[in-house]
């Protein structure tokens, strides 16, 4: 009991916050979990970013849900990036259970089901609130690391975007960025070398080929108008709690290069427009991003730079990115090394591969008197985890095998008919889902090539006239020089014909 009581203490005193928080859970101590003894994260500090990890079926999503309702609650908004499709819940009220019961009272609060305002979002054909973005915003430098150019190529790309400027020609779409790549080496070839230097057909026919492969990994529907307000992340509903926003990528999970070109472009936009926080006492938005391997294994290492900047900078607009993934090794170590909040759920060790990995992934955490982080790693049931945060003055608290509350909405997704109300009840869809298309580079220049032909061909057939005009001007002349000779004249008339004839006829007898 005396070792109880100090854990407890220990706990509380780790865990300690004057200003506002959400309690994850209660921390355990040999198996059994600790009545009171609460593992609360202070809101200050969770702008300082964050990991879930943890094998399949150990309670991540979960984890993710129970994390984004509190925040919801407290009136911060969240988005989420739905990968598995299973977070759509969130909109309805959870049911209590016997299991639920009994983890509370463990915990040692009562259970609530509640709903919380949600928005659904869509990077394809799927319903929800479309995103999109113009070539334009995302600028030479980003556009350049996201289709992995060379020095050269991305140069080229610098001297595109300067020619649109120049030339007031909105870059809104992949079509219009293909459309003036080939006007550079075609018919503005010339227009090019006069005011930019020669641009190579090759290193344009490689960028086309980059671009395509974006275009087949569903790029072409996120590049265009009307581009997502980012603010409109930002909204709360009446009751003062913040919207959770779920970004469906069930069908991109097989994209992974749509994917990083989204969020890179989303955390760039953000960073850009959202004003600087310092160290308020709360943050603005958080971002979970479920599956995060999916953004880091087919990323470019210029495009693992621009992400791994915008990790270490973004904190300072009052943004918290929690990173949710199997391992933490899928995470590069320059990002993990950014994480203030840490939660591992059970890892398994069926190899000597698994085995060494858990050993890396213990060290990651603080030494604890309570618990050998390598067993406990194997050891967490379903809906625990362990976890190590920041307090408010940046220091890590004490490591807490934790037992986590449940989520207070459905964990499960909304039936159809739900969710087809929930999407006629969003404000943001009639903003966004209106395809529109108004004139930009494509057009500009597309009419700029028929004008020019229309000129080409007006000045050949031009030409093709004045040079009948003077042929048939020379044999005219030609003709009225013969019959104006008075020599010809006499020669040819019938008289001096029927002269000569007699001749040559007395001549021949």
């Amino acid at each position: 009991m005396a070792d109880k009581q100090v854990f407890f203490d220990y706990i509380n005193n780790g865990y300690a916050t004057k200003g506002d928080f959400i309690t994850l859970g209660a921390a355990m101590l040999n198996g059994e979990t600790v009545k009171d003894a609460y593992v609360k994260i202070p809101l200050k500090t969770l702008n300082r970013h964050g990991l879930i990890a943890g094998a399949t079926g150990t309670g991540k999503t979960k984890t993710l849900q129970i994390i984004a309702e509190n925040l919801s609650e407290k009136g911060i908004p969240v988005l989420l990036m739905d990968i598995k499709g299973d977070l759509s819940g969130i909109a309805a009220p959870g049911t209590n259970n016997a299991k639920i019961e009994e983890r509370h009272a463990a915990i040692g609060f009562p259970y609530e089901a509640k709903k919380f305002p949600a928005e659904i979002l869509s990077l394809s054909d799927q319903e929800g609130v479309r995103l999109r973005a113009t070539v334009s915003e995302f600028g030479p430098v980003l556009l350049s690391r996201i289709l992995d150019l060379s020095d050269v190529q991305a140069g080229i790309v610098s001297v595109i975007f300067k020619y649109c400027d120049d030339n007031k020609m909105p870059l809104l779409d992949l079509k219009d960025f293909k459309k003036i790549l080939q006007y550079a080496t075609d018919e503005g070839k010339d227009e090019f070398a006069d005011a930019y230097g020669r641009i190579s057909s090759s290193s344009t026919g490689a960028i086309l080929r980059k671009v395509v492969e974006l275009e087949q990994q569903g790029a072409d529907l996120f590049f265009g108008e009307k581009s997502f307000d980012t603010d409109d992340l930002l909204r709360v509903n009446e009751n003062g709690m913040g919207y959770i926003n779920i970004l469906r990528l069930t069908d991109i999970q097989d994209r992974p290069k749509l994917f990083s070109t989204f969020m890179l472009s989303l955390l760039a936009e953000i960073y850009a427009t959202f004003p600087e926080q310092g160290d308020s006492g709360r943050p603005e938005l958080v971002i979970f991003i479920d599956e995060a391997h999916l953004i880091f294994n087919e990323a470019s290492s210029a495009l693992l730079n621009q992400i791994e900047s915008i990790v270490k900078l973004i904190r300072s607009k009052g943004v918290g990115l929690y990173f949710c993934t199997q391992n933490p090794t899928d995470v590069p170590d320059a990002v993990l090394s950014q994480l203030g909040l840490k939660i591992q759920h059970a890892l398994r060790a069926f190899t000597a591969k698994d085995r060494k990995a858990i050993k890396l992934t213990a060290e990651n955490y603080p030494l604890s008197d309570y618990y050998k982080t390598d067993e406990v790693l194997t050891a967490l049931g379903i809906g625990e985890a362990l976890v190590s945060a920041l307090n408010e003055k940046g220091i890590p608290t004490p490591l807490a095998r934790t037992m986590l509350r449940a989520p207070m909405s459905r964990m499960d997704v909304l039936t159809e008919e739900e969710l087809k109300n929930l999407l006629k009840s969003s404000k943001l869809i009639p903003k966004y889902n209106e395809v529109t298309d108004r004139e930009s580079a494509y057009e500009m220049l597309t009419e700029k090539i028929e004008t020019a032909n229309k000129e080409e061909a007006k000045e050949k057939a031009q030409k093709e006239k004045e040079a009948a005009r003077k042929t048939t001007s020379g044999r005219s002349s030609s003709s009225r020089r013969s019959t104006s000779n008075p020599w010809i004249k006499t020669l040819s008339s019938p008289t001096v014909i029927r002269s000569v004839l007699g001749i040559l006829g007395k001549m021949m007898k």
